[in-house]
């Protein structure tokens, strides 16, 4: 239906404008058009054509984007965006209506209601886009307030406050960091970055799914640990990337930003922003795997060197075994023969314990 409807409203608009054009061309070169009938009807047929071929391909693509859209959109867009989407239609629906009157007054009807309708539309999205991007201080201007808690946050109140990754919520050690007191202040975590670890969770590979679980476990535990614990509603639609939505957030809140993401904390430092490593300030909280120890281990892929294969602790830690390249979606007994440091931490050597 939406495709018929599209086809229907091109295939009406490039008609009227074959028709006009075939008799402007026939009034102004008579000699070369022939009768102006003749032409204004080639014209007709021709945009006709034209309208009915292109029309249906447009059609075919914006019902393929009508039905992705408003799926995705509900997903990542934050409620006040959504608010503010609404006043951009209302706000350009009345834009177009104006700018679309000289339109309808100066054209032909066959020419100036088919572009109007498209004027009025393009300010529509327009205006949607503009309201949706400024959500914020356009709520703030009409003297409404967001969900989300970084409403009216400023650097010195929030600089204890603490903005968590996925990472840090799969490596499972900010848990004892709060009940230890050792971290202290609020402790945010994004939707994005919920949605983010519900996506690994319901992944199709066992290591990804087990990493998501233990990540939206961690969140839990978090929540009934401190009351200080709560879900940020903020979407930031600018950035597609999950990294750089939390950059913006914890610039944006003076938070300390929570990650165990090597190259994310490197640019977190870059902007000023203060990082807070788990994996570092747990470290002795962590059990010490010594040579010689028997670990169970799940080998989740083929390592570099030649037989490798590499398995990860429940911390993250990666593990190294040789001779295991073979073995991998298998639980396997291994034997601790070295390990080493790292630039992002501990990294273990070992072989199968049979």
């Amino acid at each position: 239906m939406v495709v018929e409807a599209v086809r229907l409203l091109i295939t009406l608009v490039l008609t009227a404008v074959g028709f006009q054009l075939g008799d402007a061309l026939s009034d102004r070169y008579p000699e070369v058009m022939g009768l102006s009938d003749t032409a204004s009807v080639v014209g007709a047929v021709l945009g006709a054509g034209v309208g009915y071929v292109g029309g249906g391909m447009f059609g075919r693509a914006f019902r393929t984007r009508l039905e992705v859209a408003p799926e995705r959109l509900v997903a990542r867009v934050s409620g006040p965006s959504l608010f503010a989407g609404a006043f951009g239609v209302v706000t350009g629906l009345l834009v177009g209506i104006v700018f679309s009157i000289p339109v309808v007054l100066f054209l032909p009807p066959a020419i100036g209601w088919p572009l109007a309708a498209l004027v009025v539309l393009l300010l529509i999205l327009i205006a949607v886009r503009v309201f949706m991007a400024r959500a914020e201080d356009l709520l703030a201007v009409a003297g409404l307030r967001s969900r989300g808690p970084l409403r009216g946050v400023s650097l010195e109140e929030d600089e204890r406050a603490h903005l968590i990754d996925s990472s840090a919520a799969i490596d499972g050690r900010l848990l004892a960091l709060v009940q230890t007191g050792l971290v202290e202040g609020r402790l945010w975590v994004p939707a994005f970055v919920v949605d983010e670890l519900q996506g690994l969770a319901d992944a199709g590979d066992a290591g990804l799914r087990r990493r998501g679980r233990r990540g939206l476990e961690a969140l839990e535990a978090l929540h009934g640990a401190t009351s200080e614990f709560m879900v940020l509603e903020e979407a930031v639609p600018e950035f597609e990337d999950v990294d750089a939505k939390l950059l913006q957030l914890a610039s944006r809140a003076g938070a300390r930003l929570v990650t165990t993401d090597y190259n994310l904390s490197k640019a977190a430092e870059l902007r000023g922003i203060v990082v807070l490593n788990p994996s570092v300030l747990g470290e002795k909280l962590k059990p010490i795997v010594s040579t010689g120890e028997t670990l169970t281990v799940t080998v989740s892929k083929p390592g570099k060197g030649a037989g490798q294969g590499v398995a990860y602790l429940d911390d993250g830690t990666m593990v190294v075994v040789e001779e295991a390249g073979k073995l991998v979606g298998q639980d396997i007994e291994v034997v601790v023969t070295s390990t080493t440091r790292t630039a992002v931490g501990r990294m273990l050597f070992a072989r199968p314990a049979s």
